[in-house]
């Protein structure tokens, strides 16, 4: 501590330059003193090390690296109040994140939606039925206009082309869509990456339902991977066995459709079932892409191919509302995927 004596007092001075501190809650600093304040340094914890901006509590604020002591985990970003606030990239052994933080807790990238991204829709009897009367597809006229109401940073005029469609065949083992050879046939024949999904029931067998989808579905040289679309209710699945037994029957289905295919499928679910399921089957988080229905702004934290923004989005040439969807991805990583 630096200072004079001054008529029998100590007369404290501030602290300019390069110290070391102690503080309660933070640990040892060796720090940048301006004028009494802390501008920058490395605080030392039992919980790692960490090195930036800091304030004049001795907290983390602004940009800082955190290395943590128990693992090789490391965080670079931006600070509040020592939290991890804003952007930042976070190395785990396992796997990198790159996005915001609120409060310590990863929301996920953000995505800006622009006519470079690779947008998609997928479409069942839905988009030809409404009451009593049928609308066809005008195929030679489809372009995305609208993204729905959902927030979203969108930049440029809203006006894409469709680059994959999915169609939905078959529910269990008894609704086919009555429309899907027909929309398969244009959406190839107008040049559209398309792609087959099967709604997933849990009053059949896993087996019985594979036999379905594939004697009534169509999957040729150059289609997209076949999907499982899992949508039960929480009380639907307690009906059934609980998360093991819906894993173990979806299991099933995709080493089946795999097998009889030669191709991986995707897993449609929703945010929710991925919070609150997908944690109980860590070998189909790890080994299959995801597609998956979330309305946030935020990019989700899994294997993700597809990301449904909306349910409410608008395609020129279909009548009505339209799940739009985009590939986690650009064209490059379209084309490769795609073949």
């Amino acid at each position: 501590m630096g200072g004079i004596w001054q008529n029998g007092l100590w007369l404290r001075m501030a602290k300019n330059g390069r110290g070391i501190s102690t503080y309660k809650c933070s640990g040892k600093i060796f720090g940048e003193w301006n004028g009494d304040t802390l501008s920058n340094g490395i605080i030392i914890t039992d919980n790692g090390v960490y090195e930036g901006s800091i304030n004049k509590y001795g907290i983390p604020e602004g940009h800082g690296i955190f290395h943590s002591s128990s693992s090789t985990d490391w965080y670079e970003g931006h600070w509040e109040n020592g939290l991890r606030n804003g952007f930042g990239v976070m190395s785990t052994p396992h796997k990198l994140m790159a996005g915001e933080w609120k409060n310590d807790i990863y929301k996920g990238e953000r995505i800006t939606y622009t006519s470079e991204r690779i947008y998609g829709i997928d479409i069942s009897r839905h988009q030809h039925v409404k009451g009593k009367k049928i609308y066809p597809i005008d195929w030679k006229k489809l372009r995305i206009t609208h993204l729905g109401s959902s927030r979203k940073t969108i930049k440029g005029d809203v006006d894409y082309p469709v680059s994959f469609i999915y169609i939905k065949s078959t529910e269990g083992t008894s609704i086919k869509n009555r429309f899907y050879l027909s929309d398969y046939q244009q959406a190839r024949k107008h040049g559209i990456r398309c792609g087959t999904y099967h709604f997933f029931s849990l009053r059949s067998s896993p087996q019985s339902q594979a036999a379905y989808f594939l004697k009534h579905s169509r999957i040729n040289k150059g289609d997209l991977p076949p999907v499982l679309d899992v949508e039960p209710t929480q009380q639907q699945i307690a009906n059934n066995g609980g998360p093991d037994a819906l894993f173990s029957k979806i299991r099933i289905w995709m080493n089946i459709v795999e097998r009889r295919t030669g191709i991986k499928p995707i897993l449609y679910v929703n945010q929710l079932f991925i919070n609150r399921y997908l944690n109980y089957a860590p070998d189909i988080k790890q080994n299959y892409d995801i597609w998956i229905a979330r309305y946030g702004e935020y990019k989700p934290d899994v294997r993700l191919v597809y990301w449904q923004l909306c349910q409410d989005g608008r395609v020129k040439g279909i009548h009505g509302d339209v799940d739009i969807n985009i590939f986690n991805g650009f064209q490059e990583q379209f084309d490769k995927f795609s073949k």
